[in-house]
């Protein structure tokens, strides 16, 4: 390997500068990523009463007193995974390549799956927690309105708020029902039901 002299350039194949330094803001956000992500995960896959911020603090690794900076309570950094979660499924679904046949079959999609598991671990342990379900209600009204929001960009004004109130509620439903049910019994549902559902509100 030939090395370089002194004010001579580096040959082609030397390894690229050091990339830039992130910012505090940036270290910030992406550890504060990490967690929520991390918080997501486990509800998931261990439900709301096995997620504790030992386990979260694990699964993001970052120090315990980085993750108790950003989220000093339980409660806090289990409505915030949710928050986070509610704002990157509408991204994802609005992003979507759309050929104008879905219609509300996005909609009901976007209402179930883990992301809607998640969720459903923490609206179950509100009913008998009165300060989680106060954290959660305001939630609950900005996630309603996201819903409005983004179908107003998938449908146009095909649908008044309420009907896309009440398709949200009857996806809510499905997805419940839908843990006791198997993947293929479950498609076969959604096919029976949909048509019947746009039919109604045509």
């Amino acid at each position: 390997m030939t090395e370089n002299t002194p004010g001579q350039s580096p040959p082609d194949d030397a390894d690229p500068p050091t990339a830039p330094r992130r910012t505090q803001a940036q270290r910030t956000a992406a550890t504060r990523t990490r967690v929520l992500d991390a918080a997501i995960e486990t509800l998931v896959e261990l439900g709301y009463a096995r997620t504790t911020t030992q386990e979260v603090n694990r699964r993001a690794g970052v120090s315990r007193g980085a993750l108790l900076h950003h989220f000093p309570t339980r409660e806090a950094l289990l409505v915030a995974a949710v928050e986070h979660l509610v704002a990157r499924r509408i991204a994802e679904i609005l992003a979507q390549p759309r050929t104008g046949d879905e219609d509300l079959e996005i909609l009901v999609g976007a209402l179930r799956g883990p992301h809607f598991d998640a969720a459903l671990e923490l609206w179950v342990a509100a009913r008998t927690d009165p300060a989680l379900r106060a954290a959660l209600i305001p939630l609950e009204a900005s996630f309603a309105d996201a819903i409005a929001a983004g179908s107003r960009e998938l449908f146009g004004d095909r649908y008044t708020r309420a009907q896309i109130e009440l398709t949200a509620e009857l996806a809510r439903g499905l997805a419940v029902s839908a843990i006791l049910r198997d993947p293929d019994e479950d498609r076969a549902l959604l096919d029976r039901l949909l048509p019947v559902w746009k039919d109604l509100l045509s």
